[in-house]
């Protein structure tokens, strides 16, 4: 929906609001007139309901809103005796409507002193069940939201297993644009195949302010998968798939290498911006494929050991007479050390060479280690559209800002206009995985839009390894560490602990002593 068509959206509404609830209005000693001006006919229903102001702002928060308004439906009819439970229940299952028929129909009686506190422990649940769950909405919508690494594209830096904080705050929180969704989860209900969200209606791109300006090259970042579509919504045999509003996109981890303006190449799978070779910060362990030569006459000793200790993962056959062995994901620091090792005669970083399919913009002349170069697109500025340009840009000009492209034998035309030129509306940015070989990212599908940048990875709270057994199934090492900064990552989870117990023990000796004093 546009904004004019939320404008019409939003009048609407007050109509109807007005039309089912100006008796109530009067009926507490209010005048008619202030059930028909928008926002301050909210603020007046919180004092006729007895409900603090500031829950005013609740009714007007993206998926927040959906929690209150049964919640003010309720209470409004409770306000004026209808406190039944069928009076809740058709409250809730008429969207409020069962106002309308109250508000016609019944003599109105206005209960200006009612209690606020529940009369049933199952209500006092309820209620306390309700406010937590609109906190960790706000929480998860706003500021902080948890995240599973689930595959290896960041391995090193970020291992399978590892729970993170994304903060939202960084770049500032991105309004959610699908209005109608169950809270706290993403696209799909869980433990079934149903969508947890409406497509229509949909709210404009809007994102807050941030604390940080923008994103930075180098930054890990999460953010919707701009190809991402799902076959087991219940659509039709056959289909394509169904495409996913922008918010319910799969959420994917990556690290930015190029942000807008930039021009980026690949040379033998190093990153280059602007001519000049990437430089990543010390916590980035960039991996790639490499084979290794065995002297099978005196074959290394013990490689089985300096493998676990290089916590080199692949499936490595050791016993293998073969004189090469292959490893998918290896840092230039492993391949030193195998280069170091007596019985190994070889050690070669696989390059790919001539032209890969799959490979964005699929004009096949790159692969995953030479690639471009390629412009990243940024926001006002202009570039030309011919053929020979258009592959990078008809997805961005089509799908990421809706336009109508047409092809008109040799001429190009945008919104009906013949055209030699674009100009991009939003920033956008190239992100890769730090397994390089091992890594669905921008080389298979391009650009990712500004509107589809959800945070930033801060802090990592929790490591599994799925592998491990017992205790050593937690990476100690890796909880309560942060994700970015300068140096080896460092656990607080001591501290934490530390922190903990000398909280329980304050708080002890705190009751302690207030016991004492009421002796």
């Amino acid at each position: 929906m546009t904004l004019y068509q939320w404008f019409v959206f939003f009048l609407f509404t007050q109509i109807v609001h007005f039309l089912g609830t100006w008796k109530l209005y009067e009926a507490a000693g209010r005048k008619k007139w202030e059930a028909a001006i928008p926002v301050y006919n909210a603020i007046v229903l919180m004092k006729i309901i007895n409900r603090p102001i500031w829950w005013t702002v609740l009714l007007f928060i993206p998926i927040i809103n959906l929690i209150m308004f049964p919640v003010i439906w309720v209470e409004t009819l409770r306000s004026f005796g209808k406190r039944s439970q069928l009076d809740t229940i058709l409250g809730i299952v008429t969207f409020g409507l069962y106002i309308y028929y109250v508000n016609y129909t019944q003599k109105l009686e206005y209960n200006k002193e009612r209690s606020l506190h529940p009369k049933s422990k199952t209500g006092d649940t309820i209620s306390s069940l309700l406010f937590a769950i609109i906190v960790a909405t706000l929480v998860h919508t706003y500021f902080v939201q948890p995240y599973t690494i689930p595959t290896s594209s960041l391995e090193k830096s970020l291992l399978v297993g590892d729970f993170l904080f994304v903060s939202k705050m960084n770049y500032g929180a991105r309004v959610p644009m699908t209005t109608v969704a169950l809270p706290m989860v993403h696209d799909s209900i869980p433990m079934t195949k149903r969508k947890s969200y409406l497509n229509w209606p949909q709210l404009p791109y809007f994102r807050l302010p941030g604390i940080e300006d923008e994103i930075k090259r180098t930054d890990i970042v999460v953010f919707n998968w701009p190809v991402d579509t799902v076959h087991y919504f219940r659509e039709p045999k056959g289909t394509p798939g169904v495409i996913k509003p922008i918010d319910k996109e799969s959420n994917y981890v990556k690290r930015c290498v190029g942000i807008p303006g930039d021009s980026l190449s690949i040379k033998d799978g190093i990153v280059h911006i602007n001519g000049k070779e990437l430089q990543l910060p010390e916590r980035a362990k960039p991996q790639f494929s490499y084979s290794v030569g065995i002297d099978t006459k005196n074959p290394p000793v013990n490689l089985e050991n300096l493998l676990r200790e290089m916590d080199v993962t692949d499936p490595v056959n050791i016993n293998d007479t073969r004189d090469t062995i292959y490893f998918r994901a290896l840092t230039a620091a492993g391949a030193e050390r195998l280069k170091n090792t007596a019985g190994i005669t070889v050690v070669k970083r696989q390059i790919s060479r001539g032209v890969e399919p799959g490979i964005f913009p699929e004009i096949n002349q790159w692969n995953q280690d030479n690639f471009g170069p390629i412009y990243i697109p940024q926001k006002g500025k202009s570039v030309a559209i011919n053929f020979n340009t258009l592959p990078f840009y008809s997805r961005i000009i089509t799908v990421y800002e809706k336009n109508k492209l047409e092809i008109k034998g040799s001429d190009i035309y945008i919104n009906g206009k013949k055209t030699n030129n674009y100009t991009f509306k939003q920033n956008y940015y190239w992100m890769m995985g730090d397994n390089r070989h091992n890594s669905e990212d921008s080389r298979y599908w391009g650009y990712v839009p500004e509107d589809h940048i959800v945070g930033k990875p801060v802090f990592i709270w929790m490591s599994w390894d799925a592998n491990a057994k017992g205790l050593n199934k937690v990476r100690w090492d890796r909880v309560f560490t942060t994700v970015s900064g300068e140096g080896q990552p460092q656990s607080y989870f001591k501290i934490f602990l530390i922190l903990l117990v000398a909280f329980f023990i304050g708080e002890y000796f705190w009751k302690k002593r207030k016991e004492n004093k009421n002796i």
